[in-house]
C-alpha cells in the first residue's frame, strides 16, 4: 500500500512538529467510514445527510500510521470545533489522505453538496509540498517551511 511521509517543523505550532506517516486504507474501510456518517432514506435509499467533516477526520485517523512520540493528533482533536487542529494543518492532512485513498474532487464536491449552508466551510489553500509515490513533487501554495517525502511500501493488505 502506498504511503506518504510528512515532516513538519514548528510552523503550525511546536506541538505539531515532527514526522507523520500516512498509509492508503482499503476500499472496504473507506466505504465503512462513509456509511457510518451517512444517513439514507429507509425507502428510497437516497442520501438524507452526510457528515463530511466526520468522514474526513476518520479517514485521516485511519490513514495515520505514525506521528510524533507525544501524539499530538487524535480523532477527538480532528473532530473538535473549539480546540482542534489548525485549519491549514487539517487541510494539508486532508489533501494527503484524499490523494492516497483516491477521493477525487468530484467525490469531495458530492460530499460537500450534502452539507447544509451552515455546515460548509470555505476551502483553504494547503501549505507545503508533498512528493507522491511517483517521485514528482506536488506543490501547493504557501509556506515552504514544511517538507514532506514519500515512499512506497511493498506490503499488501
Amino acid at each position: 500500500m502506498r504511503t506518504e511521509v510528512l515532516e513538519l517543523d514548528g510552523c503550525f505550532a511546536e506541538e505539531y512538529a515532527g514526522r507523520y506517516v500516512f498509509q492508503e486504507i482499503t476500499w472496504a474501510k473507506r466505504s465503512r467510514i462513509i456509511q457510518k456518517y451517512t444517513k439514507y432514506h429507509p425507502i428510497s435509499g437516497q442520501i438524507q445527510s452526510s457528515d463530511f467533516i466526520a468522514i474526513q477526520a476518520e479517514t485521516i485517523w485511519a490513514s495515520l500510521k505514525e506521528q510524533p512520540p507525544h501524539k499530538p493528533i487524535s480523532l477527538e482533536k480532528l473532530l473538535n470545533e473549539e480546540n482542534g487542529v489548525p485549519i491549514e494543518l487539517g487541510e494539508l492532512f486532508s489533501n494527503i489522505v484524499n490523494r492516497l485513498n483516491g477521493l477525487t474532487n468530484e467525490d469531495t464536491r458530492f460530499l460537500l453538496g450534502q452539507l447544509d449552508e451552515e455546515s460548509r466551510t470555505q476551502p483553504f489553500p494547503s501549505f507545503g509540498s508533498v512528493k507522491p509515490s511517483d517521485g514528482h513533487p506536488t506543490s501547493s501554495q504557501g509556506n515552504p517551511q514544511k517538507q514532506s517525502t514519500s515512499s512506497s511500501s511493498s506490503s499488501t493488505s
